[in-house]
């Protein structure tokens, strides 16, 4: 008789501030999307963090989903409808993207990780960011760059909408093996 497979959680559910402090604590890079409660996580976006879990396989990197609300050291970004994901390594804020953009998210998650997995063999310092949508000097959202800025992306057959918000998610071409 075959045994069941164990389902591998691909997302961690952080909704607690001791949750929240714990997952910090985890080594590698930690890319969390932070979501309000009333319209939860981006869905469209799993299918994404499965096909990079896949190909990279790493244990290193890890996806959570947190909600904002009842955690408070994500208190600056209740109230605020749209998609950010935080990413995290070494307990500290090391990039932030805005908005569902696939390629942008792929390509910063495999540099992020990339930069861990450096730091980690040789030492050193990761830099450390300051979420520039919240920053007194920078003023406003205008500072970021347009690939972080909030807005529909992708095109008509492309691409795969959030029902919640207005964010599109460009599916990335996959190239046959």
């Amino acid at each position: 008789m075959a045994a069941k497979k164990k389902e591998v959680v691909l997302q961690i559910n952080i909704s607690s501030q001791e949750l929240w402090e714990e997952m910090l604590c985890l080594k590698g890079l930690i890319v969390v999307d932070a979501f309000q409660a009333w319209c939860g996580p981006c869905k469209a976006v799993v299918d994404l963090f499965r096909k990079i879990r896949n190909e990279i396989g790493s244990h290193l990197l890890h996806f959570a989903v947190a909600e904002v609300d009842s955690i408070d050291g994500l208190e600056e970004y209740r109230g605020r409808c749209e998609p950010v994901f935080l990413f995290y390594a070494g307990g500290e804020l090391v990039a932030v993207v805005r908005g569902v953009n696939a390629p942008v998210l792929q390509r910063t998650i495999l540099e992020q990780l990339t930069l861990e997995r450096m730091g980690l063999e040789h030492g050193g310092q990761r830099g450390v960011v300051q979420d520039r949508a919240f920053s007194k000097e920078e003023g406003n959202m205008a500072a970021l760059p347009e690939e972080q800025q909030e807005g529909p992306i992708g095109k008509a057959g492309t691409a795969v909408g959030c029902s919640l918000c207005s964010y599109y998610v460009p599916l990335p071409k996959l190239e046959p093996k």
